[in-house]
């Protein structure tokens, strides 16, 4: 008897966990976020550089576009373009314990750039129209390594509302903005770097 109860209970167990594999466990606040962020999808929008400091003018130079590109159920990616530099795609993916921000970094060959898919995990719920990316292990040794330790504190943010997106950059003593205004969506720009 007590090895029919110790089988029962093995085949529930692996039932139970078979199942929990194939379900995505997330939250309303992220959920609501990404998909209202995939309803964008094929669109493309205009920003301009809301806030930043010296090392930022090259940006606000520029136009910057952004393309929601590419939209699966648990990816998103976001090409931003700076003029006619094509080498930054955002990249959101849902990863059933919150949502993950990285920047996929390419050359004009489509390598990678050393410095690339840094980013951050999404570290509560944050908001249907807010969420935010503290710099992850991976983000941190590599910009000590490459000799930008005072990257190890960022924080990313994006913001979603009905006219704008905003993509926001904070660590203590510096902070980035830039604003989309998705009202006037513009005309789809060429693939990012490395990508078809």
């Amino acid at each position: 008897m007590a090895k029919l109860a110790l089988t029962v209970t093995l085949v529930t167990v692996l039932s139970f966990n078979s199942a929990a594999a194939e379900s995505t466990v997330s939250i309303a606040t992220h959920d609501v976020f990404f998909e209202n962020l995939r309803a964008l999808c094929g669109r493309a929008f205009a920003g301009k550089v809301v806030e930043g400091n010296a090392s930022d003018n090259a940006f606000a130079a520029e136009r910057l576009i952004m393309h929601v590109r590419e939209c699966g159920e648990h990816v998103i990616k976001i090409p931003f373009h700076v003029g006619e530099d094509r080498s930054r795609t955002w990249v959101l993916t849902r990863t059933g314990s919150g949502l993950q921000l990285k920047h996929d970094h390419r050359h004009e060959d489509g390598s990678s750039d050393a410095m690339t898919m840094y980013g951050g995990h999404t570290a509560d719920a944050g908001w249907p129209t807010a969420q935010s990316f503290p710099a992850d292990q991976y983000s941190k040794e590599i910009f000590v390594t490459g000799g930008i330790p005072q990257s190890v504190d960022n924080t990313w943010h994006l913001y979603l509302y009905p006219e704008t997106f905003t993509y926001r950059l904070t660590r203590e003593g510096r902070e980035f903005r830039v604003d989309f205004d998705l009202t006037q969506p513009v005309p789809a720009p060429p693939a990012p770097w490395g990508h078809r």
